[in-house]
């Protein structure tokens, strides 16, 4: 069975037909989700496997059976979902109160019997003997575990949607497929049939709208317009208002819907069935129940502005006409995004098709010594993506060893399963080098060694999988769930109110500090520049009695059980694994070191060595503005700070005190600047300041360290747009060159502003490491459009491959300035990132296969010896072969540079010109193909579609086409069962002549040699001793 559009492969999967009543499909409720069918008059199209060799693939490959994993993921593919969820829900959860309750039962069929009987409820939580021993369960819970298959462990607990799915993987994991879908059908069956008893509606009265909602409005309504009067006055600005309205409304609404939640839960001791839907995963989300009973809450216009008037009814109470003509934008905005998220998905899943169709794992092992270190995706200290999901399913590259014990725990090469995975993570290994399909070195699509597992059957990848469609399947079908919208950053729809301070969830000690900073008289340490801390997480903290030592030095690595701290006869041990460090009153346990960054003019709170409790504050600063701070002590002096010119006054109408804001200037002569002189004259500082700048100090005024001379407001940093969802995927998948790129440091070292260039600003990185050798210092020049906010400032430092001023980044700057393997691992990155934002699991190799087909060409930049021409794009394996043949002469190898091509590009550029031709642009490709006189080889599946050869993957691979079954003649039936027959009397008549005499044993042994010639004969291969098989007669069949 088939359904259109098949966006990936599980789109078209094999059943055993039921013959039933009447013209419908009658298809499982637990193949929708794979089909995305409902019951609404999809069609579907039916395919008869007619030859042999068709059915066997059916059956062994596109079984529904065999097909239980997502490709993409690895995550089960079936599972239940609405009425059969519901029903599950509703069965396994305890009601508090339930008729019945704590009752006590001697078996799980006696509290059955009494649920059936009606002395016990469905929901009630009862002591019930499972297994020789009382466990606290309800008779809905026993139910659905009488109905699982008996392998499977006991399920005490409420089961939703996220739980059953996590059931299932386990199943699978543990018991494998066919213990699986005996499971799920009784999933199904035991789901329907309790959504039935349970008989869930919703009325009117299930609908709740929150008491406390009146009176949130209204405060809401007081504080617009406190914000109203203060616009009125002129104390803000226009902008201002409307964000402030804005968050005014979307912080009551969020509110609102919590109090919503609460009372929702709360409602008929949480058997409301709104709640229950939504709760259990069946139907229904927040915003959609926020919608029927709390605020519709903010709309958006067609521009995509929001309307700062929200909808303040819900559907329950009724729109009012505006409120209702509000609404139709956002509706009919809707409908049209879908259309054209289908069209702009199936043209990516196209293009993915066209540039990794012909990567077919071909080899077994390619032998590369290359590959990459993976660490767990963090973000901040929040993990997204443990090191275990990340590398269970590879293979190793270099040994894995114990970080304490330095045991080695897994071997180079060595394939990593779910169980070292885990055993790796909690070892508190940070990092693992595996070997992956980005470094794979075969001549032709990839290795099996560098792709890993197969994760639709979580085995090792088999020669012959066709992995690079699987790859573009995997990343183009869930691009219809992507948004279309590019999102606004600031403004109104960030909503994320700043944070004044820099912290930490847990505790951590104070390594360095790092930047450039200035004491004030007070004591007080500022930043002057951005910097940075280097801290550890405490994980233990052993103090230190007058009277006693630390056994361990500092940096010691430490497991639980080591001695540390001798207190007089007492002996701390250490409880966790980690680094020690010794300070005056106590030895702490610490994880790695860890780099946090701090902001301009940030005031530090804490010093080296000091241990901060979590939630404490390291720094403080402030959100929306970042200022510019004098770090000698000395005379202002205005630079090109000309009224009228490149200084506007503003007079502020709340205070009556003139600002002095430095205009948005484009003259190529002046550049604004505030010098600190000493008493002599003599510059001491100088600092450049940027359009839009608010001046703090006066012409000639004398200044102390650390006072601010101007500030920058937040605000005045541009509203960027930032592309999202399908757009950013297209994006970098095409290697654009972003509209506004930035510039980024081509090598790490100090900042050094210079003048100005063509309406371009200089700036200048110079090596900090080239005076050590008593070189000069090697000086890179940066051009810095006018217009851009410069990121840095003189006398920085900064890092190679770090934006100088702000823009997007653009992927070819990145390979230049960090190389292959961090663009790699950017683009990979980049492109998780937004499926990530919406909740879509996709497997790193999948993107790694594509990245691979992006870099799979080279620059020629020296010739060398060889046969290319400079600027020539060959292929990487190419250009090596050309390379070995030419040094193995003696001659000099060609020098090239790694390429980045967009998928378009690169499936234009590839060797096949049958495939180039199917895809785009075909009168050019075949005139050039013409003109070359191009030879194509038909190594990919395309080429072979289009001339109607098997296709080379899976069953199609050339190795299958020299295996031959033995025996290749056939004959006709009959004449076969005459032969079988024939040998049978044969063996009858042995088997009589052995029961006359011993002295025949020689003729027996002759009759015993002639049936088994004859059995061989006829291609049936005879057991050597022809008495043990029963007489013919018996079975003709044998």
């Amino acid at each position: 069975l088939n359904r259109a559009p098949t966006l990936h492969r599980l789109g078209i999967q094999a059943f055993e037909p039921v013959l039933v009543q009447g013209k419908a499909i009658k298809l499982h409720p637990l193949v929708c989700h794979a089909y995305n069918a409902d019951f609404d008059g999809d069609q579907m199209a039916v395919h008869v496997p007619l030859t042999q060799a068709a059915q066997i693939e059916c059956w062994t490959l596109m079984l529904s059976v065999n097909n239980l994993l997502n490709p993409a993921s690895g995550s089960p593919v079936v599972f239940p979902s609405q009425d059969m969820v519901l029903g599950i829900n509703y069965l396994t959860r305890n009601r508090p109160g339930a008729p019945g309750e704590g009752k006590w039962f001697g078996s799980g069929d006696e509290i059955i019997l009494a649920r059936e009987a009606g002395a016990v409820d469905f929901q009630a939580l009862c002591k019930v003997k499972v297994d020789g021993e009382y466990i606290e369960t309800t008779a809905g819970r026993i139910i659905f575990n009488k109905a699982m298959p008996p392998e499977i462990e006991f399920v005490n607990w409420s089961l939703g949607d996220k739980e059953l799915r996590v059931l299932i993987a386990e199943t699978i994991k543990k018991h494998g497929p066919s213990i699986t879908v005996k499971m799920l059908d009784a999933i199904k069956d035991t789901g329907f049939r309790y959504a039935t008893v349970f008989g869930a509606t919703i009325s009117m009265q299930d609908i709740v709208i929150p008491g406390e909602k009146k009176e949130m409005i209204e405060t809401a309504n007081s504080e617009v317009s406190v914000i109203q009067e203060q616009y009125q006055q002129g104390h803000i600005t226009t902008e201002e208002r409307y964000n402030r309205v804005v968050e005014v409304w979307s912080k009551t609404n969020e509110d609102l819907t919590n109090v919503l939640m609460t009372t929702l839960k709360a409602d008929r001791a949480g058997f409301n069935p709104v709640w229950m839907m939504a709760d259990s995963g069946a139907r229904g989300s927040r915003t959609q129940i926020r919608q029927l009973s709390g605020m519709r809450g903010l709309m958006a216009k067609p521009s995509g502005d929001i309307i700062e008037l929200p909808i303040r009814s819900n559907f329950k109470e009724g729109l009012s006409i505006i409120e209702f003509f509000i609404s139709t934008n956002g509706a009919r905005k809707g409908l049209a995004d879908t259309a054209l998220k289908t069209a702009d998905a199936g043209y990516l899943t196209r293009r993915l098709v066209d540039i990794a169709q012909d990567v077919v794992t071909n080899e077994d092992d390619c032998g590369t010594i290359n590959g990459i270190e993976i660490r767990a995706i963090k973000d901040g200290e929040e993990v997204v993506e443990s090191l275990s999901d990340r590398i269970q399913g590879r293979f190793t590259l270099e040994r894995v060893k114990h970080p304490i014990t330095g045991e080695i725990m897994v071997d180079v090469n060595q394939y990593i399963n779910d169980d070292i995975a885990v055993a790796i993570e909690e070892a508190g290994v940070e990092s693992v080098r595996i070997r992956t399909v980005l470094t794979c070195e075969a001549e032709h699509g990839v290795c099996r060694k560098c792709y890993g597992r197969n994760l639709a059957n979580n085995k090792t990848v088999e020669i012959g999988e066709a992995v690079g469609i699987i790859a573009a399947q995997s990343i183009g079908q869930p691009g219809t769930q992507l948004t279309m919208r590019t999102f606004h950053i600031g403004g109104a729809a960030t909503k994320v109110s700043e944070e004044n301070r820099t912290y930490l969830r847990y505790p951590s000690l104070i390594k360095e500090i790092n930047g450039t900073t200035v004491t004030l008289e007070n004591g007080d340490v500022l930043y002057t520049r951005k910097g940075n801390v280097i801290i550890a997480k405490v994980l233990q903290q052993l103090p230190i009695a007058k009277s006693g030592k630390a056994i361990v030095e500092s940096g010691v690595k430490v497991v639980p059980g080591d001695d540390v701290v001798k207190n007089g006869s007492d002996v701390l041990k250490a409880e966790e694994i980690g680094f020690v460090q010794v300070l005056k009153e106590q030895v702490v346990i610490v994880a790695q070191d860890q780099k946090i960054d701090i902001r301009t003019g940030a005031k530090l709170m804490v010093g080296v060595g000091s241990v901060v409790p979590a939630e404490e504050s390291i720094a403080v600063f402030d959100p929306f503005s970042e200022p510019i701070i004098a770090e000698v002590e000395g005379t202002i002096v205005y630079k090109d700070i000309i009224l009228g010119t490149t200084l506007k006054e503003e007079i502020n109408e709340d205070t009556g005190n003139v600002d002095k804001k430095i205009t948005e200037h484009s003259l190529e002569t002046l550049q604004p600047m505030l010098l600190v002189v000493g008493d002599d004259g003599e510059e001491l500082a100088s600092y450049y300041l940027p359009g839009n700048a608010y001046l703090n100090v006066d012409d000639g005024a004398k200044v102390n360290i650390g006072k601010t001379l101007a500030k920058l407001l937040k605000e005045s940093v541009k509203t960027r747009d930032i592309t999202g969802g399908l757009p950013r995927v297209g994006e970098l998948f095409e290697a654009r060159k972003p509209k506004n790129p930035t510039v980024l440091a081509k090598i790490s070292g100090t900042i050094h502003l210079k003048g100005i260039v063509k309406g371009k600003r200089v700036v200048e990185i110079e090596d900090d490491f080239a005076q050590i050798d008593g070189k000069d210092a090697v000086i890179y020049k940066h051009l810095v459009p006018m217009g851009k906010h410069l990121l840095v400032r003189d006398g920085d430092l900064v890092e190679a491959g770090e934006p100088l001023c702000d823009g997007a980044v653009d992927p070819h700057d990145i390979l230049d300035i960090l190389g292959e393997n961090e663009l790699q691992s950017y683009l990979v990155d980049e492109v998780q990132e937004v499926y990530r934002m919406q909740g879509v699991v996709i497997n790193d190799k999948h993107i790694g296969v594509i990245v691979r087909q992006m870099m799979r060409k080279v620059e020629i930049r020296q010739v060398g010896d060889t046969n290319f021409i400079y600027g020539q794009q060959v292929d990487k394996y190419k250009f090596h072969l050309e390379n070995k043949k030419v040094m193995r002469e003696g001659g000099e190898p060609a020098v090239a540079r790694p390429l980045l091509l967009g998928i378009t590009r690169a499936s234009l550029n590839i060797d096949s010109f049958l495939s180039a031709a199917s895809f785009q642009e075909t009168t050019k490709v075949l005139t050039n193909a013409a003109i070359a006189g191009s030879v194509d080889n038909l190594r990919g599946l395309k080429e072979n579609v289009i001339i109607g050869h098997p296709i080379p993957a899976g069953t199609g691979m050339r190795s299958y086409k020299n295996v031959r079954l033995f025996d290749d003649t056939s004959e006709d039936l009959d004449a076969s069962i005459a032969k079988i027959l024939e040998i049978r009397k044969a063996e009858k008549a042995a088997e009589e002549a052995e029961g006359d005499e011993d002295g025949k044993e020689q003729n027996l042994s002759l009759a015993k040699t002639g049936i088994n010639q004859a059995l061989s004969e006829a291609g049936i291969f005879s057991d050597s001793a022809p008495s043990e098989s029963r007489p013919a007669e018996d079975n003709p069949a044998e």
